[in-house]
């Protein structure tokens, strides 16, 4: 006797092909030639998620994800065996100020930024990191501790970077391209802050500088902190003496020591803080 539905249709049903395409993460994530599509997805989502939380301006923070909070700094020069593990815990541990400092900082510009006032539904200043621990982490913190928003840029990487804990959780995104996530750390940015880092901070850093050395963007304070890191690692007098960067050049940042310091540094190069609502004319 045969079946009145007719034929089963499970296996169209269940096909690859019959899904929608928006729904087919396979297709979506790993054609080649969609790789436009996704470059558009990943700016799309982050920029329409911070247009609707009305973030108009950002201050960014870069720095090494390396440099422990003073407590993790301490829980683990004592758990490390004596010798050579332990002098690395107490190495990295002595950068915990920076921790510190990127932690006060944050909370300084998110006190007095802008980013819990906002003027006609758009906030100004709020700060923005990389998403992941150290001085991430730490200027995420600071931004927490104050009660305002603040922005992760986290990025997929083979050794899975996690989000920190701090960064406002509809405001932490992930980014698969490098070049997307830079695009928006740089595009809503009014001030710059970085603190000691390795190539990656290096990375971010000269990238910032090179577009306003050249003029691809336009003028944005710089702040460099850790007057003696910064000294040591990078001889910005010899790129002079060489003659292959102009005196000009370094006119384009400070170098200063605390997170203080950095704060008046960018507002003393024109950074503005909280835009006040205008009073309607009587």
């Amino acid at each position: 006797m045969s079946d009145p539905k007719g034929p089963d249709n499970f296996l169209q049903r269940n096909a690859p092909s019959y899904l929608l395409p928006v729904q087919d993460i396979d297709f979506l994530s790993n054609r080649d030639e969609l790789r436009g599509m996704r470059f558009a997805l990943e700016y799309s989502k982050a920029d329409l998620t911070l247009r609707d939380w009305g973030v108009r301006s950002t201050v960014i923070v870069f720095g090494s994800a390396r440099i422990p909070s003073p407590e993790l700094a301490a829980a683990r020069i004592a758990a490390a065996a004596p010798g050579e593990a332990r002098a690395q815990a107490e190495k990295l541990g002595a950068w915990s100020r920076f921790y510190q400092e990127a932690r006060s900082f944050a909370r300084l510009v998110s006190e007095e930024g802008g980013a819990m006032k906002p003027v006609d539904g758009q906030r100004d200043n709020v700060i923005a990191t990389g998403g992941g621990p150290g001085i991430m982490e730490a200027a995420n913190r600071g931004a927490h501790e104050a009660g305002a928003p603040s922005i992760g840029f986290n990025i997929t990487l083979p050794g899975e970077q996690q989000p920190n804990p701090y960064s406002t959780p509809d405001l932490t995104f992930r980014f698969h391209y490098f070049a997307m996530r830079k695009m928006h750390l740089a595009m809503r940015a009014r001030a710059l802050a970085v603190f000691p880092g390795g190539f990656g901070t290096m990375d971010e850093l000269f990238e910032i500088l090179t577009l306003q050395q050249t003029q691809k963007a336009s003028p944005t304070p710089v702040v460099l902190v850790g007057e003696d890191y910064w000294n040591s690692v990078i001889n910005f007098n010899a790129m002079i003496d060489s003659g292959l960067i102009e005196a000009a050049d370094l006119k384009i940042f400070d170098i200063v020591n605390t997170g203080a310091e950095a704060w008046a540094a960018l507002k003393a190069r024109g950074l503005k803080p909280a835009r006040t609502k205008r009073r309607p004319s009587p």
